[in-house]
Protein backbone atom coordinates (compact mmCIF):
# COMPACT_ATOMS: atom_id res chain seq x y z
CA UNK A 1 0.00 0.00 0.00
CA UNK A 2 1.23 3.51 -0.80
CA UNK A 3 2.71 5.20 2.24
CA UNK A 4 1.38 8.68 1.41
CA UNK A 5 -2.34 7.93 1.07
CA UNK A 6 -2.56 9.29 4.61
CA UNK A 7 -1.27 12.70 3.47
CA UNK A 8 -4.35 13.33 1.28
CA UNK A 9 -6.87 12.24 3.91
CA UNK A 10 -6.99 8.44 3.70
CA UNK A 11 -5.63 7.72 7.17
CA UNK A 12 -8.08 4.84 7.73
CA UNK A 13 -6.97 3.00 4.56
CA UNK A 14 -4.71 0.36 6.10
CA UNK A 15 -5.05 -2.68 3.86
CA UNK A 16 -4.59 -3.51 0.19
CA UNK A 17 -8.27 -4.39 -0.07
CA UNK A 18 -9.29 -0.90 1.09
CA UNK A 19 -6.77 0.64 -1.29
CA UNK A 20 -8.19 -1.40 -4.19
CA UNK A 21 -11.65 0.07 -3.51
CA UNK A 22 -10.21 3.58 -3.99
CA UNK A 23 -8.37 2.50 -7.16
CA UNK A 24 -11.60 1.11 -8.64
CA UNK A 25 -13.37 4.37 -7.74
CA UNK A 26 -10.67 6.32 -9.60
CA UNK A 27 -10.87 4.09 -12.70
CA UNK A 28 -14.66 4.25 -13.07
CA UNK A 29 -15.48 7.69 -11.66
CA UNK A 30 -12.44 9.69 -12.69
CA UNK A 31 -12.27 13.48 -13.04
CA UNK A 32 -9.41 13.42 -15.57
CA UNK A 33 -8.25 10.81 -18.08
CA UNK A 34 -5.66 10.86 -20.87
CA UNK A 35 -3.61 8.41 -22.88
CA UNK A 36 -0.61 8.28 -25.19
CA UNK A 37 0.03 5.62 -27.84
CA UNK A 38 3.23 3.66 -27.30
CA UNK A 39 2.88 0.98 -30.00
CA UNK A 40 0.31 -0.49 -32.41
CA UNK A 41 -1.58 -2.34 -29.66
CA UNK A 42 -1.04 -0.56 -26.34
CA UNK A 43 -1.62 2.96 -25.03
CA UNK A 44 -0.15 4.25 -21.79
CA UNK A 45 -2.99 5.90 -19.87
CA UNK A 46 -3.68 7.67 -16.61
CA UNK A 47 -6.89 7.99 -14.60
CA UNK A 48 -7.05 10.75 -11.99
CA UNK A 49 -9.68 11.61 -9.45
CA UNK A 50 -9.59 14.65 -7.19
CA UNK A 51 -10.97 14.23 -3.67
CA UNK A 52 -10.37 17.88 -2.81
CA UNK A 53 -8.80 21.02 -4.33
CA UNK A 54 -5.66 19.72 -6.06
CA UNK A 55 -5.49 16.48 -4.05
CA UNK A 56 -6.35 13.04 -5.35
CA UNK A 57 -5.21 9.65 -6.64
CA UNK A 58 -3.71 8.77 -10.01
CA UNK A 59 -3.79 5.26 -11.52
CA UNK A 60 -1.41 4.55 -14.43
CA UNK A 61 -1.17 1.55 -16.71
CA UNK A 62 -1.71 0.17 -20.20
CA UNK A 63 -4.87 -0.12 -22.29
CA UNK A 64 -5.28 -2.10 -25.51
CA UNK A 65 -7.64 -1.72 -28.49
CA UNK A 66 -10.36 -3.67 -26.64
CA UNK A 67 -10.13 -1.17 -23.75
CA UNK A 68 -8.68 -3.79 -21.45
CA UNK A 69 -6.76 -1.91 -18.74
CA UNK A 70 -3.73 -3.34 -16.94
CA UNK A 71 -2.66 -1.27 -13.94
CA UNK A 72 1.07 -0.67 -13.52
CA UNK A 73 1.15 1.65 -10.48
CA UNK A 74 -0.86 4.22 -8.54
CA UNK A 75 0.07 7.18 -6.38
CA UNK A 76 -1.56 10.00 -4.38
CA UNK A 77 -0.90 13.48 -5.74
CA UNK A 78 -1.09 17.09 -4.66
CA UNK A 79 -0.93 19.85 -7.28
CA UNK A 80 1.02 22.89 -6.09
CA UNK A 81 0.48 26.51 -7.12
CA UNK A 82 2.75 29.16 -8.60
CA UNK A 83 6.28 28.62 -9.91
CA UNK A 84 8.90 27.16 -7.57
CA UNK A 85 11.98 27.39 -9.78
CA UNK A 86 13.11 28.49 -13.24
CA UNK A 87 16.33 26.52 -12.89
CA UNK A 88 17.47 23.75 -15.22
CA UNK A 89 15.57 20.47 -14.89
CA UNK A 90 16.78 17.00 -15.87
CA UNK A 91 14.23 14.20 -16.32
CA UNK A 92 15.09 10.50 -15.96
CA UNK A 93 12.94 7.40 -16.47
CA UNK A 94 12.68 4.84 -13.68
CA UNK A 95 14.13 1.41 -14.42
CA UNK A 96 11.19 -0.68 -13.21
CA UNK A 97 8.18 1.14 -14.72
CA UNK A 98 6.98 3.85 -17.09
CA UNK A 99 7.45 6.60 -14.52
CA UNK A 100 9.78 9.59 -14.36
CA UNK A 101 11.68 11.64 -11.80
CA UNK A 102 12.84 15.22 -12.21
CA UNK A 103 16.11 16.67 -10.94
CA UNK A 104 16.19 20.42 -10.33
CA UNK A 105 19.46 22.32 -9.86
CA UNK A 106 18.38 25.41 -7.90
CA UNK A 107 21.06 27.76 -6.55
CA UNK A 108 18.90 28.65 -3.51
CA UNK A 109 19.26 25.11 -2.19
CA UNK A 110 22.81 24.20 -3.16
CA UNK A 111 21.88 20.55 -3.79
CA UNK A 112 19.94 18.77 -6.53
CA UNK A 113 16.25 18.34 -5.73
CA UNK A 114 14.76 15.04 -6.92
CA UNK A 115 10.98 14.86 -7.34
CA UNK A 116 8.31 12.52 -8.69
CA UNK A 117 7.05 13.88 -12.03
CA UNK A 118 3.28 14.49 -12.03
CA UNK A 119 2.71 15.15 -15.76
CA UNK A 120 4.32 12.04 -17.24
CA UNK A 121 1.88 11.76 -20.15
CA UNK A 122 2.46 15.37 -21.17
CA UNK A 123 6.19 14.61 -21.23
CA UNK A 124 5.63 11.53 -23.43
CA UNK A 125 3.55 13.60 -25.88
CA UNK A 126 6.23 16.31 -26.01
CA UNK A 127 8.85 13.68 -26.81
CA UNK A 128 6.70 12.22 -29.58
CA UNK A 129 5.99 15.63 -31.10
CA UNK A 130 9.49 17.07 -31.09
CA UNK A 131 11.57 13.94 -31.73
CA UNK A 132 14.43 15.72 -29.97
CA UNK A 133 15.50 16.97 -26.57
CA UNK A 134 12.54 18.43 -24.68
CA UNK A 135 13.07 21.90 -23.22
CA UNK A 136 11.74 22.80 -19.77
CA UNK A 137 10.78 26.34 -18.76
CA UNK A 138 10.01 26.00 -15.04
CA UNK A 139 8.72 23.64 -12.36
CA UNK A 140 6.02 23.77 -9.68
CA UNK A 141 6.95 21.63 -6.69
CA UNK A 142 4.64 20.29 -4.00
CA UNK A 143 4.99 17.96 -1.04
CA UNK A 144 2.93 15.22 0.58
CA UNK A 145 3.47 14.98 4.32
CA UNK A 146 2.00 12.45 6.77
CA UNK A 147 2.78 14.44 9.95
CA UNK A 148 4.43 17.68 11.00
CA UNK A 149 5.27 20.07 13.82
CA UNK A 150 4.67 23.81 14.12
CA UNK A 151 7.51 25.98 15.46
CA UNK A 152 7.59 29.66 16.38
CA UNK A 153 9.58 31.96 14.07
CA UNK A 154 13.02 33.36 14.89
CA UNK A 155 12.70 37.03 15.75
CA UNK A 156 14.83 39.26 13.51
CA UNK A 157 15.19 43.05 13.27
CA UNK A 158 14.90 44.84 9.91
CA UNK A 159 18.66 45.35 9.88
CA UNK A 160 19.24 41.62 10.40
CA UNK A 161 16.77 40.74 7.63
CA UNK A 162 18.54 43.14 5.24
CA UNK A 163 21.94 41.65 6.12
CA UNK A 164 20.68 38.08 5.61
CA UNK A 165 19.26 38.98 2.18
CA UNK A 166 22.57 40.56 1.14
CA UNK A 167 24.48 37.48 2.29
CA UNK A 168 22.12 35.23 0.31
CA UNK A 169 22.62 37.28 -2.86
CA UNK A 170 26.40 37.22 -2.46
CA UNK A 171 26.38 33.46 -1.86
CA UNK A 172 24.25 32.81 -4.94
CA UNK A 173 26.66 34.85 -7.05
CA UNK A 174 29.60 32.88 -5.66
CA UNK A 175 27.87 29.54 -6.33
CA UNK A 176 27.16 30.62 -9.91
CA UNK A 177 30.79 31.63 -10.41
CA UNK A 178 32.02 28.41 -8.76
CA UNK A 179 29.90 26.33 -11.17
CA UNK A 180 31.71 28.13 -14.00
CA UNK A 181 35.05 27.03 -12.56
CA UNK A 182 36.13 30.24 -10.77
CA UNK A 183 38.75 29.06 -8.26
CA UNK A 184 38.49 32.17 -6.07
CA UNK A 185 34.73 31.67 -5.72
CA UNK A 186 35.26 28.02 -4.73
CA UNK A 187 37.81 29.03 -2.08
CA UNK A 188 35.53 31.79 -0.77
CA UNK A 189 32.59 29.37 -0.43
CA UNK A 190 34.82 26.86 1.37
CA UNK A 191 35.96 29.50 3.87
CA UNK A 192 32.34 30.66 4.42
CA UNK A 193 31.30 27.07 5.17
CA UNK A 194 34.15 26.68 7.66
CA UNK A 195 33.16 29.95 9.41
CA UNK A 196 29.50 28.87 9.53
CA UNK A 197 30.43 25.50 11.00
CA UNK A 198 32.56 27.21 13.70
CA UNK A 199 29.78 29.64 14.64
CA UNK A 200 27.14 26.90 14.83
CA UNK A 201 29.46 24.69 16.91
CA UNK A 202 29.88 27.48 19.47
CA UNK A 203 26.19 28.45 19.61
CA UNK A 204 24.80 24.91 19.78
CA UNK A 205 26.32 24.47 23.26
CA UNK A 206 23.92 27.05 24.74
CA UNK A 207 21.09 27.31 22.18
CA UNK A 208 18.48 25.05 20.59
CA UNK A 209 19.28 24.08 16.99
CA UNK A 210 15.95 25.50 15.71
CA UNK A 211 16.79 28.93 17.13
CA UNK A 212 19.93 28.87 14.97
CA UNK A 213 18.63 27.22 11.82
CA UNK A 214 15.80 29.28 10.33
CA UNK A 215 15.00 27.05 7.34
CA UNK A 216 16.36 23.95 5.60
CA UNK A 217 15.66 21.23 3.06
CA UNK A 218 17.75 18.07 3.06
CA UNK A 219 17.43 14.44 1.90
CA UNK A 220 15.77 12.08 4.38
CA UNK A 221 16.20 8.31 4.42
CA UNK A 222 17.18 6.14 1.46
CA UNK A 223 14.50 7.33 -1.01
CA UNK A 224 15.87 10.00 -3.34
CA UNK A 225 12.67 12.12 -3.42
CA UNK A 226 11.94 12.24 0.35
CA UNK A 227 13.12 15.39 2.16
CA UNK A 228 13.14 16.78 5.65
CA UNK A 229 12.09 20.43 5.55
CA UNK A 230 11.70 23.44 7.81
CA UNK A 231 10.05 26.50 6.31
CA UNK A 232 7.96 29.58 7.05
CA UNK A 233 4.19 29.39 6.50
CA UNK A 234 3.11 32.06 4.01
CA UNK A 235 -0.50 30.94 3.50
CA UNK A 236 -2.70 28.14 4.80
CA UNK A 237 -6.05 26.65 3.86
CA UNK A 238 -8.09 23.87 5.46
CA UNK A 239 -9.92 21.52 3.05
CA UNK A 240 -11.81 18.24 3.35
CA UNK A 241 -11.35 14.93 1.57
CA UNK A 242 -14.73 14.41 -0.11
CA UNK A 243 -14.68 10.62 0.38
CA UNK A 244 -13.14 10.13 3.83
CA UNK A 245 -14.31 13.52 5.25
CA UNK A 246 -10.89 13.96 6.87
CA UNK A 247 -9.54 17.54 7.11
CA UNK A 248 -6.24 18.52 5.47
CA UNK A 249 -4.07 21.61 5.73
CA UNK A 250 -2.70 23.05 2.49
CA UNK A 251 0.36 25.07 3.50
CA UNK A 252 2.27 27.49 1.25
CA UNK A 253 5.84 27.46 2.54
CA UNK A 254 9.06 29.34 1.94
CA UNK A 255 11.95 26.92 2.37
CA UNK A 256 15.47 28.19 1.67
CA UNK A 257 13.95 30.88 -0.61
CA UNK A 258 11.99 28.21 -2.52
CA UNK A 259 8.21 28.57 -2.48
CA UNK A 260 6.07 25.43 -2.69
CA UNK A 261 2.92 23.92 -1.18
CA UNK A 262 2.60 21.00 1.23
CA UNK A 263 -0.51 19.03 2.26
CA UNK A 264 -0.72 17.38 5.68
CA UNK A 265 -3.63 15.90 7.71
CA UNK A 266 -4.99 18.24 10.37
CA UNK A 267 -5.02 15.40 12.91
CA UNK A 268 -1.29 14.72 12.42
CA UNK A 269 0.04 18.24 13.10
CA UNK A 270 1.54 19.08 16.49
CA UNK A 271 0.84 22.74 17.24
CA UNK A 272 -1.38 25.37 15.67
CA UNK A 273 -0.39 26.52 12.15
CA UNK A 274 -0.47 30.26 11.52
CA UNK A 275 1.05 32.55 8.90
CA UNK A 276 4.56 33.49 10.02
CA UNK A 277 5.14 30.35 12.07
CA UNK A 278 7.35 27.53 10.79
CA UNK A 279 6.46 24.03 9.66
CA UNK A 280 8.77 21.05 10.15
CA UNK A 281 8.17 17.64 8.57
CA UNK A 282 9.26 14.97 6.09
CA UNK A 283 7.75 15.33 2.62
CA UNK A 284 7.52 13.29 -0.56
CA UNK A 285 8.44 15.82 -3.22
CA UNK A 286 6.40 15.97 -6.44
CA UNK A 287 6.66 18.36 -9.36
CA UNK A 288 4.78 19.59 -12.42
CA UNK A 289 7.06 20.68 -15.27
CA UNK A 290 6.11 23.53 -17.59
CA UNK A 291 7.43 23.00 -21.12
CA UNK A 292 8.77 25.64 -23.50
Amino acid sequence: MHKYFKAIGFEDVKSKQEEDIIIEDVKYDYTHHELVGIDEVWDFCEFQKEYGPGIGVSVCGYMNESEYFEKEYEYPFFLGTGITSYSEVLVEKRIDRNDYVGICEDLNVGVSLVFKLQNTLELLREKQKKKQEVKYRSVTLSGLCNAGTILFPIMKSEAQKKQINEEKKNRMMLINEAKSGDQRAIESLTLDDIDTYSQVSRRIIHEDVFSIVDSYIMPFGIESDIYSILGEIKQLTKVENELSKEEIYLLSLEVNDLKFDVCVPVSSIIGEPEVGRRFKGNVWLQGYIHFR
